[in-house]
C-alpha cells in the first residue's frame, strides 16, 4: 500500500495484566477482528488522519497578500465570537440535559416512593417493582432507539474526541444528529436507573457545538447554510473542537480551569499559548451560562451563581462541635497512599472486565442484528432494577434516626435541591424513626448518593457498604460499554466513595481514630478509584479541586492519584485507551520508546509511491483517484540527468540510502498496475504535457548535482515525461528513475480541480487554465466530492491538470537518516497528516503516515532490524 495514503493502523490491545507481542502489520486484517489464541484486536487502516498543517499554496498565498491588519483582527474577532458561543450553547446543552434528568427521575421516584409505602403495609411490593420496571425499561429503551440512529452516540464519546484531537477522523463523531441522540439519549439512560453518569457525554456533546457552530452548516440540515468563509480547515475545526470538549468539562464539574487541563492532557496533540487563552474563555463561557440559568430556574434568584456545575461535591467542613477535627492530617497521608494503591487494583481489575465484556460484545452482540444490542440494554436495565430493589429491601438495614443524621452540614444546598443532603434519606421496608441505609443510596439519583457518602457522617454500615461497593462495581461495569450514551465519571466516583467511606468507618470502629473525617475519606476514595480507572493525574486533580471548593485537598488528591495511575498502569492501559484500541483506532501516544531511535526513517518510511507529475492528463489523474484510496500524491519529476550514478552493482545507491531491488521490482510492478488500469480511457499514455516541448541536457559527469538543483530552484518545473507507458521491455532504469520533488497535492484538492474543469488543452498554454481562490478551494469542506460520483463523459481526457499552483510547494519533510524519535515528535506535535522523506538532492525516497508510528508498525520493523543484524 503506498505510503502517502492514510492508510492507518493502531497498537495492538495489551493484555489485561500485560502486554504480549504481536504480530506484524502486514500479517494482520484489517476488520477489527480478534485472534482468541493471541487475545488481540487486529487493527484498522481505514481511518483517516486530520490535515493540522496549512497548506501553503498559490491561493493562500493570495489569500495572505490581501490580509491587513484590519482584517487580520477581524478574522481574530469572529473567532473569539465563536468560542463564546461554544461555551455559551455547551452550558445550554448541559441546562437541557440536566433540566430533564431531573423532572423524569423526580417523576419516577415520587410514583414508585408512594408505591413502597403503600405496599409495605399491603404486602403488595412486588406492584412497586412492576412500576419501578416500567420506568426504567422504557427509558432505556427509548435511549437505545436512539442509538441505533446513530451508533457513534453510544458511551461516553471521551475515547473518541480523544482520537479526533489527536488527528485521527473517527466517521461521524461531530455531526449535529450525534449531540441530538447523545443529549437526548443520556438523559434517558440517566433516568432509566442504569449507572451510568451524564458528565461524561457533555463532553463530547461539547466537541460536536464546537465542530458545527463555527461552520454554519449542517448535512442533517441541508437547507440551513450560510456564507460563511472562514474556519474551512481541519485545524480551525480541530482547534475549536478543543474548545468545545473543555467547554463540556467545565459544565460538567464547574471546573474551567480543569477543562482546560483535560483537553490538553487528554487530546490534543498541537497546543500553542493562544488557544489555551480561547479554551479557558470557552470554558469559562459554559460554565457561567449553565450556572445562571441552573440558579435562576431552581432557586428563582436570577444572577446569584449558586450551581457551578452538573456535579458539586458541596462544602468540606468539620462539625463545629468537634474541636478535635480536622479535614485530614500529615498522618493520612499514609492511609491515602494505600487507598491509592488499592484504587489503581480495583481500576485495572475493572478495565480488565470491561475490555472482555467488549470483547464479547464485538464477537457476539455486534455481528447480530441491531435489535439485539436493543436487547441486550433491557437486559441490564432489568437487572439493574431488580438487584436495586431486592438488595434496597433484602440487604438494607434499619438504622436508628441520629441526631447526628440531623445535624450534617445543614448548609448543603447542591445540585439545585434547596433541601439539605438529609432529606434524601429513604425510609423504604423500615418502621417509623428509622431509615434504610441501603435504599438510601440506591433510591436516590447518584448526585445525590456522593453527596451521602461525603457529608453524612455514621449513616452507613461498613456491611451495607460493602454489599453497595461489589454490586454497584459489577453492574457499572456491565453496562460500561451497551449501545446507549453513558459516562463513567459518576459511578466510579460513587463506587469509590463508597469504598472510601468503608476505610473510614474501618479506621473508627478497629483503630481507634476518631477523630478523622469521613467526608475527606470517601473523597479520596473515590479519586483514587477513578483515577484507577481512567489514568488523567492533572486535568482530574484540578477538577476534583474545583469541584470541592477546597484548595488544601490539592495535595492529597495529587498524591491519590499518582499512585493509582502507576498501579494500575503495571497491569493495563485506562479505560479509555483499551476502548480506543478496541475500536483500531492509531491513537499517537506522547513519545516513543527509548529503542525505538535504533531506527530510522527509511526503515519505517513507505517506498512505493504513487506520485503525479506537475502537469498531467485528466485520463492519468482519474486513473490514479480511481484505483488508489491515497489521500496525498506527491508532485515529481524524473531526474534523468541523475541516471548514470543511479545504478551500481546489485543495490541500488542514491544519497547514500539503499534500497534492495526486489523493492525497486515492487515500485515496477505498481506502475504496471497503473497502466493496465487505464486501459479502458483513449490513451494510456503517462505525459506530462504543456505548450512547448523542453528537453533537458545531460550535465557533465563531474559537474555538482546539488549545485545544479539550487540553480534550477527558481525555474519553471520541467515538462520531462516518459516516451511510452512502462512495460516489460523497460531497463531498470528506465522503470526507476530518481524523483526530484516538488511538492503535495491532497485527493480532494485533485477532485476539487476535475469537478470545477480546471484544465487546459495541449495547444494552450497553462497560463490559459482556469483559476480557483482558497473559498472556491475549500468551498465543499469538510465533505468533498468523491471520484467515483464524478460524471466522465464531462470530461476530455486528452485535456491537461496543472496542479503546481495548488500543491503544497514547502510540506514539512525529513531526511532518510532522521531517527524515529525525531519524525515521531515532528509528526505528532505539528499534527501532520504525510511526512515525505527526501534526501540530500531533493528526491523523494519514501513517505511517512500515521500508520508508520504507530506502536506495532514500530514494533515489527525493529524486530525485522534485529533479525537484520
Amino acid at each position: 500500500m503506498a505510503g502517502c495514503g492514510a492508510g492507518l493502523c493502531c497498537c495492538c490491545c495489551p493484555r489485561c495484566c500485560g502486554e504480549r507481542e504481536s504480530r506484524t502489520p502486514e500479517e494482520l486484517t484489517i476488520l477489527g477482528e480478534t485472534h482468541e489464541e493471541e487475545d488481540e484486536i487486529l487493527p484498522r487502516k481505514d481511518y483517516e488522519s486530520l490535515d493540522y498543517d496549512r497548506c501553503i499554496n498559490d491561493p493562500y498565498l493570495e489569500v495572505l497578500e490581501s490580509m491587513d491588519n484590519k482584517k487580520a483582527r477581524k478574522y481574530e474577532a469572529v473567532k473569539w465570537v465563536m468560542v463564546f458561543a461554544i461555551g455559551v450553547c455547551t452550558g445550554l446543552v448541559g441546562l437541557f440535559v440536566d433540566f430533564f434528568v431531573r423532572l423524569f427521575t423526580q417523576l419516577k421516584f415520587r410514583v414508585v416512593q408512594s408505591s413502597v409505602e403503600e405496599c409495605t403495609e399491603k404486602g403488595c411490593l412486588a406492584l412497586s417493582l412492576l412500576e419501578l420496571l416500567g420506568f426504567n425499561l422504557t427509558f432505556v429503551f427509548l435511549a437505545s432507539l436512539l442509538v441505533l440512529i446513530q451508533p457513534v452516540a453510544a458511551g461516553s464519546g471521551i475515547p473518541e474526541i480523544k482520537c479526533y484531537l489527536n488527528g485521527v477522523k473517527v466517521p461521524g463523531v461531530v455531526r449535529l444528529r450525534t449531540v441530538v441522540c447523545k443529549a437526548m439519549g443520556v438523559l434517558f439512560s440517566v433516568a432509566g436507573g442504569l449507572f451510568v453518569g451524564k458528565e461524561g457525554p457533555m463532553i463530547h456533546s461539547g466537541a460536536v457545538v464546537g465542530a458545527g457552530l463555527p461552520q454554519f452548516q449542517s448535512i442533517s440540515l441541508r437547507k440551513i447554510q450560510f456564507n460563511f468563509p472562514y474556519f474551512r480547515s481541519d485545524r480551525d475545526k480541530r482547534d475549536f473542537v478543543s474548545a468545545g470538549a473543555a467547554a463540556g468539562v467545565a459544565a460538567a464539574f464547574g471546573a474551567p480551569i480543569g477543562g482546560t487541563l483535560f483537553s490538553l492532557e487528554e487530546g490534543s496533540s498541537f497546543w500553542n499559548q493562544g488557544l489555551t487563552w480561547k479554551v479557558l474563555f470557552c470554558s469559562m463561557a459554559a460554565t457561567f451560562t449553565l450556572n445562571f440559568f441552573r440558579s435562576g430556574i431552581q432557586f428563582g434568584s436570577w444572577g446569584s451563581f449558586q450551581l457551578p456545575g452538573l456535579l458539586n461535591f458541596g462544602e468540606f467542613k468539620c462539625s463545629e462541635s468537634d474541636k478535635k477535627c480536622h479535614l485530614w492530617t500529615a498522618v493520612d497521608l499514609g492511609f491515602f497512599i494505600l487507598m491509592g494503591i488499592v484504587g489503581g487494583l480495583l481500576g485495572a481489575t475493572f478495565n480488565c472486565l470491561n475490555k472482555r465484556l467488549a470483547k464479547y460484545r464485538m464477537r457476539n452482540v455486534h455481528p447480530k442484528p441491531k435489535l439485539v444490542r436493543v436487547l441486550e440494554s433491557l437486559l441490564v436495565s432489568l437487572t439493574t432494577t431488580v438487584v436495586v430493589f431486592v438488595a434496597s429491601m433484602i440487604l438494607g438495614e434499619c438504622r436508628q434516626m441520629s441526631s447526628t443524621s440531623h445535624s450534617g452540614n445543614d448548609t448543603l444546598s447542591v445540585q439545585g435541591m434547596s433541601e439539605d443532603v438529609n432529606s434524601s434519606i429513604k425510609t423504604f421496608f423500615c418502621p417509623n424513626e428509622t431509615y434504610n441505609d441501603m435504599a438510601t443510596l440506591f433510591f436516590n439519583p447518584q448526585e445525590s448518593a456522593i453527596l451521602q457518602l461525603f457529608h453524612q457522617d455514621g449513616t452507613f454500615s461498613p456491611v451495607t457498604l460493602s454489599l453497595f461497593f461489589l454490586l454497584y462495581f459489577l453492574l457499572s461495569c456491565w453496562t460500561y460499554g451497551i449501545s446507549v450514551p453513558s459516562g463513567l465519571f459518576v459511578p466510579s466516583l460513587l463506587c469509590g466513595a463508597a469504598f472510601g467511606r468503608l476505610v473510614a468507618n474501618l479506621l473508627k470502629s478497629y483503630i481507634g481514630l476518631d477523630h478523622i473525617y469521613s467526608g475527606t475519606f470517601a473523597l479520596i476514595g473515590a479519586a483514587a478509584f477513578l483515577g484507577g480507572v481512567v489514568r488523567m493525574t492533572i486535568s482530574l486533580t484540578v477538577i476534583l479541586i474545583e469541584s470541592t471548593n477546597e484548595i488544601t485537598y490539592g495535595l492529597p488528591i495529587m498524591i491519590t492519584l499518582m499512585v493509582a495511575k502507576w498501579t494500575g498502569d503495571f497491569f493495563n492501559k485506562g479505560i479509555y485507551d483499551i476502548h480506543v484500541n478496541l475500536r483500531g483506532v492509531p491513537l499517537l501516544e506522547w513519545e516513543t520508546e527509548v529503542e525505538m531511535d535504533k531506527l530510522r526513517a527509511s526503515d519505517i518510511m513507505e517506498p512505493n509511491l504513487t506520485y503525479v507529475y506537475p502537469h498531467t492528463r485528466i485520463q492519468s489523474l482519474v486513473s490514479i483517484l480511481r484505483t488508489t484510496v491515497h489521500h496525498a500524491f506527491p508532485v515529481v519529476t524524473e531526474n534523468r540527468g541523475n541516471e548514470r550514478e543511479f545504478m551500481k552493482g546489485n543495490q541500488l545507491i542514491s544519497n547514500n540510502i539503499k534500497f534492495k531491488k526486489s523493492s525497486i521490482l515492487t515500485r515496477a510492478g505498481e506502475q504496471r498496475k497503473r497502466s493496465q488500469s487505464m486501459k479502458s480511457y483513449p490513451s494510456s499514455e503517462l505525459r506530462n504535457m504543456c505548450d512547448e516541448h523542453i528537453t533537458t541536457e545531460e550535465p557533465p559527469e563531474k559537474e555538482d548535482l546539488l549545485q545544479q538543483m539550487l540553480e534550477r530552484r527558481y525555474t519553471p518545473y520541467p515538462n520531462l515525461y516518459p516516451d511510452q507507458s512502462p512495460s516489460e521491455e523497460w531497463t531498470m532504469e528506465e522503470r526507476f528513475r530518481p524523483l526530484t520533488f516538488h511538492g503535495l497535492i491532497l485527493r480532494s484538492q485533485l477532485v476539487t480541480l476535475l469537478v470545477r474543469g480546471v484544465c487546459y488543452s495541449e495547444s494552450q498554454s497553462s497560463a490559459s487554465q482556469p483559476r480557483l481562490s482558497h473559498a472556491e478551494m475549500s468551498e465543499d469542506y469538510p465533505r468533498y466530492p468523491d471520484i467515483h460520483d464524478l460524471d466522465l463523459t464531462l470530461l476530455n481526457p486528452r485535456m491537461i491538470v496543472d496542479v503546481t499552483p495548488y500543491m503544497n510547494p514547502s510540506p514539512f519533510a525529513v531526511s532518510p537518516n532522521t531517527h524515529v524519535s525525531q519524525v515521531f515528535n515532528l509528526f505528532r506535535t505539528m499534527g501532520l497528516r504525510h511526512l515525505p522523506v527526501v534526501n540530500a538532492v531533493g528526491e523523494i525516497v519514501g513517505i511517512i503516515t500515521r500508520h508508520n508510528l504507530t506502536h506495532e508498525f514500530l514494533q515489527a520493523r525493529l524486530r525485522q532490524h534485529y533479525q537484520t543484524i
